[in-house]
């Protein structure tokens, strides 16, 4: 089975392949927008492994949540890939992918949703296997989800932006933390290659992102009063 995976839920855009087992990735330059470099280093990809988008059987790509234009990007491009070359496509949890990349145990991902706010879930992952404790929300950083008992790894950009809030907010629930950690679409295609073998893959229609926040832009007003700059 082969299959692409992009990701570009945060600051990091990543394209891998899996290739019968095996999973290669590239990342893509920081400090350049995700829409000038993402066909090309797919492409850089794919020739590096002589494969063609006919040759795969699945596109999975970063669903969320996360920066708004990075799930806009992954999911029109994976829908126009897959379309053109008739291939299913699959949203993959971002937040899951994180834990996932960050190894066994028990993870607490949680990245930078801006406005004053941060993306939180919690895990326990064996393996490949992804357990969700708490289902992925948006949150202030003083109002974030506590995770039962000790023991957490942290990872996320969350951790880098509102360290403080949210070792206030946490406490002794988190041990060690990772806040470089990002999703990867390695990650992605771990999770995703066991659902395309199941046949969940889904008509490149239907490729969505998957959005916690209902409002996606708030007034200059609505941030000052949640404690954030103009």
């Amino acid at each position: 089975m082969k299959l692409l995976a992009l990701e570009s839920s945060t600051d990091l855009f990543t394209a891998a392949l899996f290739l019968d087992g095996r999973i290669v990735e590239r990342e893509g330059a920081r400090g350049i927008s995700h829409s000038e470099i993402a066909l090309p280093l797919v492409q850089a990809l794919l020739d590096e492994h002589r494969v063609t988008l006919a040759g795969l059987e699945g596109i999975a790509f970063g669903a969320g949540p996360g920066a708004f234009t990075g799930l806009r990007l992954a999911a029109s491009v994976a829908q126009g890939l897959a379309v053109g070359a008739g291939l299913p496509v699959l949203g993959i949890g971002s937040l899951d992918a994180l834990a996932l990349g960050v190894g066994d145990g028990l993870v607490y991902a949680c990245t930078d949703a801006r406005m004053n706010e941060a993306y939180c879930a919690a895990y326990r992952v064996h393996g490949d296997s992804v357990e969700t404790v708490i289902a992925p929300i948006v949150a202030a950083p003083s109002l974030a989800p506590v995770p039962p008992g000790q023991g957490w790894f942290g990872c996320g950009s969350g951790f880098a932006a509102y360290g403080d809030r949210l070792a206030a907010r946490l406490g002794a629930s988190i041990g060690r933390i990772d806040a470089a950690a990002r999703p990867r679409a390695v990650a992605l295609l771990r999770l995703a290659a066991p659902r395309f073998a199941r046949g969940e893959g889904v008509d490149a229609a239907l490729a969505a992102p998957l959005y916690v926040r209902d409002k996606i832009a708030l007034t200059t007003q609505e941030r000052l009063a949640a404690g954030g700059n103009k």
